[in-house]
């Protein structure tokens, strides 16, 4: 895997995390989740999160994502300061950032194409037409151009996941956050949309942090971070 350090050291980081730790629960239940956690992401770097099940790789997401309150610790995302924020700011920042979870979370009443134009309907100064075609070629990107119509219900789920991916894909993120991405994907498919996504960070210059067990697109990294209970070690 490729060292980002020198090539990154005049840019400025889309994530910058310092002494970060996060716990659920109170009292005697009270569970540290995350560890002091340190680590940065520059723009057009592709970052590969592994670990096991319950080591702490979602919790972090969601945090760097703005959908929990940072408790302990500093984080900055696209140049804003998360711990202490309100919550219009982390509501602005989470227009800027692309999530993919397992759960695609797609809109039950919405076509496929639809479901991926609420992405692009975040972006400013575009027409109705320009987000439309946004979204129809984000479809097309996963290889989903002839599903434009089709609810989700009458969707498999590798499909809903390609919509989901496609829909995060739409609002031309500057970072990208994907929880298991490949998880309900054939191998020749999971391929294919992680080369998009590497295609993303290099020609828009969008910081991804991915999440896996899938060991078949380690390769894709420009580092590969193994987390721990609650704690990440030295880049592979």
């Amino acid at each position: 895997m490729k060292n980002p350090t020198s090539q990154n050291s005049l840019l400025f980081p889309s994530v910058s995390i310092k002494s970060l730790s996060h716990y659920f629960g109170k009292g005697t239940n009270k569970r540290r989740i995350l560890d002091s956690i340190s680590m940065k992401i520059y723009p057009g770097e592709v970052v590969i999160l592994t670990g096991p099940s319950g080591c702490g790789k979602t919790t972090l997401l969601t945090l760097i994502g703005a959908l929990r309150k940072v408790q302990s610790g500093d984080l900055n995302v696209l140049g804003t300061e998360l711990q202490g924020s309100r919550r219009r700011e982390r509501q602005k920042l989470r227009c800027q950032i692309g999530m993919i979870f397992q759960g695609h979370n797609l809109l039950a009443f919405l076509t496929s194409e639809q479901n991926v134009q609420m992405g692009s309907d975040l972006l400013n100064g575009y027409s109705y037409s320009e987000r439309r075609a946004q979204a129809r070629q984000c479809l097309r990107d996963v290889g989903l151009e002839d599903e434009l119509n089709k609810l989700p219900h009458d969707l498999s789920g590798g499909q809903k996941q390609r919509v989901a991916i496609a829909r995060a894909l739409a609002a031309r993120p500057q970072l990208l956050l994907a929880d298991e991405p490949t998880a309900a994907l054939d191998s020749s498919t999971g391929r294919e949309v992680v080369n998009l996504l590497k295609k993303l960070s290099k020609e828009k210059a969008c910081a991804v942090l991915m999440v896996t067990h899938d060991p078949r697109i380690l390769d894709v990294a420009d580092r590969v971070l193994k987390m721990e209970d609650g704690r990440i070690n030295p880049a592979i």
